[in-house]
């Protein structure tokens, strides 16, 4: 079957700066993406229906007989059973909103002429960057669960310290682990293939480290925490999602907090997640252009791609870092920093283009990639509508 993960407007502009470059399915939490969870449920080929401008990269791939859902949707296996048996022309959906729509071509947003059914259930989703960090526990419990199932776990080193369930603990093969405590009672922990939590490290589930992820000498993890594919980090983290390739190697606290890719925060970068006043958190809401309420009392930085903080970087309670930023320098910067802007608490001043060109080679080439010329557009394109 073809399906295609469609984005509506409204989700993906709420989901910015994490979605600047990227479809709302490419977005990490539990242990996979969006997309991820979809592909396991449902075998098929998948594209993408998204912003006009990341088409390029994301190409949509039409057939005669399609299946758009809503790239936002979390995929239950129950949702996945009702998609499958949908008829050409029918759609789960509720007066509202179209979530799943079978047929030849779908545009988002728009009426249609379809068979509306009622979902099997209300379809759970991730909405707003706080979303992520705030379902990653029971998204990473199910992700386990899924992935796990029938399979054996590669033994536990006799250097380390387990304190739980050892079903609730999975290490794919090529993992290294030594002199660790592991505590899996609050929820699993699951290890990536080549994956390595260093010595003294302590670690408290729901945990994910991904494939090639890293956790320093001495690394303080209290979950739910993901770490994506080649990430690396050290010093405390809590309830914190790195969508992949990023870096927080040293000592400093991050907590209740969105990292995108290709980002470094420096060493002894530090993060507000609570007000002094324990006030209900505001975040950066792009389309809006304000700060809207989350109903949230923790929520720390979002941070969008190719971003870096200096050493000793200090971030206020639920900062929005746009895409391509330099943060440093003492004090708290603003606690919404637009795209491609370098600087700090004294003001930030315009990065161009070509200098973020430079700094993203370098940083991408240490994982052996490359800034595609199709990736130079889309960046050019922000460059130009930057916000």
């Amino acid at each position: 079957m073809n399906y295609i993960l469609f984005d509506t407007t409204r989700e993906h502009g709420n989901l910015l700066p994490l979605t600047f470059t990227r479809p709302v399915a490419d977005l990490r939490v539990g242990i996979d993406t969006l997309r991820a969870k979809w592909e396991a449920m449902l075998p098929g080929q998948y594209s993408y229906l998204t912003e006009s401008y990341l088409a390029e990269k994301f190409p949509t791939q039409l057939q005669p007989d399609n299946i758009f859902i809503a790239g936002h949707l979390i995929a239950t296996p129950a949702l996945a059973t009702q998609i499958s048996t949908l008829s050409i022309g029918e759609a789960i959906a509720d007066e509202n909103e179209i979530w799943v729509y079978r047929g030849a071509s779908f545009t988002p947003g728009e009426t249609q002429p379809i068979r509306s059914i009622a979902p099997c259930e209300t379809p759970d989703a991730i909405r707003y960057p706080h979303d992520i960090f705030s379902k990653n526990g029971k998204e990473l419990n199910a992700d386990f669960a899924r992935i796990t199932q029938g399979r054996t776990s590669a033994p536990l080193s006799n250097t380390c310290t387990l304190i739980g369930d050892a079903a609730q603990l999975f290490i794919e093969e090529g993992a290294i682990v030594e002199c660790t405590t592991l505590n899996t009672k609050n929820g699993p922990i699951y290890i990536g293939k080549d994956a390595e939590i260093m010595e003294t490290s302590a670690v408290r589930g729901p945990l994910a480290l991904c494939e090639h992820a890293v956790l320093n000498m001495g690394t303080k993890v209290y979950g739910p925490t993901t770490l994506g594919p080649y990430c690396k980090c050290g010093g405390e983290l809590n309830n914190v999602v790195f969508i992949g390739y990023s870096n927080k190697a040293h000592d400093g606290f991050l907590g209740n907090a969105v990292i995108g890719e290709w980002c470094n925060l420096g060493a002894d970068t530090v993060s507000s997640n609570l007000k002094n006043t324990y006030a209900e958190v505001r975040l950066w809401n792009y389309p809006e252009r304000r700060f809207l309420r989350t109903g949230l009392q923790f929520c720390g930085p979002i941070i969008g791609d190719h971003s870096k903080a200096g050493i000793n970087t200090m971030f206020n309670t639920a900062t929005v870092v746009g895409v391509g930023c330099n943060v440093y320098g003492p004090g708290f910067p603003r606690t919404y920093i637009p795209s491609f802007s370098e600087g700090g608490a004294q003001g930030m001043t315009e990065l161009s283009l070509n200098r973020f060109y430079e700094i993203a080679e370098r940083v991408m080439a240490r994982r052996h990639k490359e800034l595609s010329d199709a990736d130079r557009r889309l960046y050019a394109y922000l460059f130009e509508n930057r916000n």
